[in-house]
């Protein structure tokens, strides 16, 4: 015969086993059962996945010369694709990721933003005066990278986000405002290690 004392305290040790282990079991089965995921996500940006690796590729840039072919590794990059005139919704494109860049304040240089368009789209003075450090590149040219941003090469108007890893991983429609962006950069740069 065992001991009510010991066998009392046997139930209570099993019953504060199962207080701790039994969420942590459900939620370990729910997750990997496939029947539950949460839903909730803190990015403001539209996933790529799984995020598509882009292509080392050298890219011939507006007046002369060409892209080291990892230009879009080591840093995060913004892309921003226009195969038309750049009017009104694609200078407001250029001057939000200006905006957020420096708004990133000493993370600036941890930061790109490339410029993909035709040649006839704009004032290229004015351009690289209103945006000295941006990078320019031929859109005609730009074929292997385009075919892997969603929907880029069908003209759509999106802000690519690429990973330091040269992985296109997010993008934003046209209307998302600037702070969404912002804040998005803001976290990728505190918790990423790399670029």
């Amino acid at each position: 015969m065992t001991d009510p004392k010991v066998r009392r305290s046997r139930v209570f040790l099993i019953f504060v086993a199962l207080f701790f282990f039994a969420p942590l079991g459900a939620s370990f089965y729910l997750y990997y059962s496939h029947s539950w995921h949460p839903v909730g996500h803190v990015n403001k940006g539209v996933l790529v996945d799984p995020p598509k690796p882009l292509p080392s590729v050298a890219l011939p840039l507006f007046g002369s010369g060409q892209t080291n072919p990892k230009f879009l590794t080591h840093k995060w990059s913004f892309v921003i694709t226009e195969r038309d005139k750049c009017e009104a919704d694609c200078e407001r494109r250029l001057y939000d990721t200006r905006q957020v860049r420096i708004a990133l304040d000493r993370d600036t240089d941890r930061v790109q933003r490339v410029f993909i368009a035709n040649e006839d789209c704009c004032d290229l003075n004015a351009l690289h005066e209103s945006h000295p450090d941006l990078i320019l590149v031929k859109y005609a040219d730009a074929k292997p990278l385009l075919s892997l941003l969603p929907e880029a090469a069908d003209g759509a108007q999106r802000i690519y986000l690429v990973d330091p890893l040269g992985n296109v991983m997010m993008f934003y429609p046209p209307e998302t405002p600037p702070k969404d962006m912002l804040e998005d950069m803001k976290r990728l740069l505190q918790l990423s290690q790399i670029g």
